[in-house]
């Protein structure tokens, strides 16, 4: 499925890709809520609907992905939220293997995400992520989403790489389809995003259910 002979660069999202998805979609969809009716009151089922419209009508932008932007319109502190559900945050089983493997070949690693800094520090301080990447970038430091194809041309800028030559991991179609706008070749997804939730089909990029199944990583031929 991967022709790692071909790839110098590898870019590896984070939420639903590298860690479990369950613990995002358990915060907006069902801690958020929660807490938001015992901070301002309301009807729980409304106050969770009209939640949800909220941040769906953001979705794709970097607001949808913006922890101070949400702390504000909600007047809650979503970082102090996010961390009372902290133990729910997971790697997929294999991301560890796969991200050994990385770390033992020729390609270049970098996390590549959409996440707010502080959404991705809380991350990093719960998993071992930072350990085996030799870059971190989040796309609040372009001011634009991965659904921008302009982010991959400012990250190109700013680091440089070989679209040819670099894979792109993630589980977001609209992501991979503005990196393909751009140029990235190598482009996979993920089947199960979240643990919880049932596998994807007829899925538009090639896709895993485990990254045990593009092991192991050849190494180029002399």
């Amino acid at each position: 499925m991967i022709d790692w002979q071909a790839i110098d660069t590898v870019l590896l999202d984070m939420d639903g890709t590298l860690l479990d998805l369950h613990y995002d979609n358990f915060f907006w969809t069902q801690h958020l809520p929660r807490r938001y009716v015992e901070i301002h009151g309301g009807d729980p089922d409304r106050v969770s609907e009209q939640l949800m419209n909220r941040i769906m009508a953001e979705k794709g932008s970097l607001n949808w992905y913006c922890l101070d932007y949400w702390s504000d319109q909600l007047k809650v502190d979503i970082v102090a939220l996010k961390r009372e559900v902290a133990h729910l945050i997971a790697p997929h089983p294999s991301t560890k293997a796969f991200l050994d493997a990385l770390s033992a070949s020729h390609c270049e690693t970098w996390l590549v995400t959409n996440a707010h800094h502080g959404s991705l520090n809380l991350k990093l301080e719960y998993t071992d992520l930072g350990q085996q990447i030799s870059k971190i970038i989040s796309s609040h430091q372009f001011g634009k989403p991965k659904e921008d194809p302009e982010f991959w041309r400012e990250l190109q800028q700013h680091w440089h790489f070989d679209p040819e030559r670099s894979l792109l991991v993630d589980d977001t179609a609209s992501v991979l389809d503005a990196a393909a706008t751009f140029g990235i070749r190598h482009l996979l997804t993920l089947r199960q995003p979240d643990s919880k939730q049932a596998a994807r089909d007829l899925l538009t990029y090639p896709a895993v259910l485990s990254f045990a199944e593009v092991l192991p990583i050849t190494p180029p031929t002399a």
